[in-house]
C-alpha cells in the first residue's frame, strides 16, 4: 500500500504541481536569445517534447519501483525519478521562458508509460531495468537530434538539453550496472515506433 500511495502521489506532483529542481538549472543567469517568433515557436515545441520525456520518466520509474520486490532496486529507482524531476522542472522553466505550455495529453502520457513500466517489472526486474536502458538509449539520441534543431540563439534550452542527454546516458550505464537485460530487436522497433507517435503528437498538442 505504501508503494501504490508513493507512485499515487508522484503522478499527482507530475501532472499538477509545479516540479521543484534540487539543483539549479544550466540554464540558471543565462541571457535569453534574441528569437524570431519562428525560432521561439521551434524552440517551445522541442522543449515541450523533452518535458513529455520527463513526464513519462516519472511514470516509468516510480511503476516499476512499485512493482519490484527488491528493496536496492526501488531505492535505486526512486532515486533516478528524483533526479528526473530535475529535467522536468528544467524543462517546465524553458517552456515558461519561451512563453509556450506543456502538452495538453499529459496525463495520457504519463498513464501510457505507468502501464509499460508495470507490465516490464512484472516479468523481471532484469527485464524492467533492459526496458530502462533502452528507454534512455532512445531518449539520448533524441536528445543530440535537439541539440542540431534548437536555434542557436536560443543557448539556455541547449544547455538544459546537454545536460540532459548526459544524465539519461548515465542512466542507461547504471540500470546495466544493476543488471539490465538487452530488449530483444523487435522490442525495441516498437519502442521506436510508439516514441515517434508521441513525439510528433507532443510537438503540436
Amino acid at each position: 500500500m505504501d508503494k501504490f500511495f508513493t507512485a499515487a502521489d508522484a503522478a499527482l506532483r507530475t501532472l499538477f504541481a509545479r516540479p521543484a529542481a534540487a539543483e539549479r538549472s544550466p540554464a540558471a543567469g543565462m541571457a535569453e536569445g534574441d528569437l524570431s517568433d519562428d525560432e521561439r515557436k521551434l524552440a517551445g515545441a522541442l522543449m515541450r517534447v523533452n518535458h513529455v520525456g520527463e513526464v513519462c520518466a516519472q511514470a516509468l520509474y516510480n511503476a516499476q519501483a512499485m512493482v519490484t520486490r527488491d528493496m536496492q532496486l526501488r531505492e535505486h529507482l526512486l532515486e533516478a525519478a528524483r533526479e528526473e524531476t530535475d529535467h522536468l522542472a528544467w524543462t517546465r522553466e524553458r517552456l515558461d521562458a519561451l512563453g509556450d505550455r506543456p502538452s495538453l495529453l499529459n496525463p495520457l502520457w504519463f498513464a501510457g508509460a505507468f502501464a509499460i513500466g508495470v507490465v516490464a517489472a512484472r516479468i523481471s526486474d532484469a527485464a524492467s531495468l533492459g526496458f530502462v536502458v533502452e528507454t534512455e538509449n532512445q531518449v539520448s539520441v533524441h536528445l543530440e537530434s535537439h541539440l542540431g534543431r534548437l536555434p542557436e540563439e536560443d543557448q539556455a534550452s541547449i544547455a538544459v538539453v546537454a545536460r540532459m542527454k548526459e544524465d539519461e546516458e548515465r542512466h542507461a550505464q547504471a540500470a546495466l550496472d544493476e543488471g539490465a537485460v538487452i530488449l530483444p530487436p523487435a522490442v525495441q522497433s516498437l519502442m521506436r515506433i510508439a516514441a515517434k507517435v508521441m513525439t510528433t503528437t507532443a510537438h503540436r498538442i
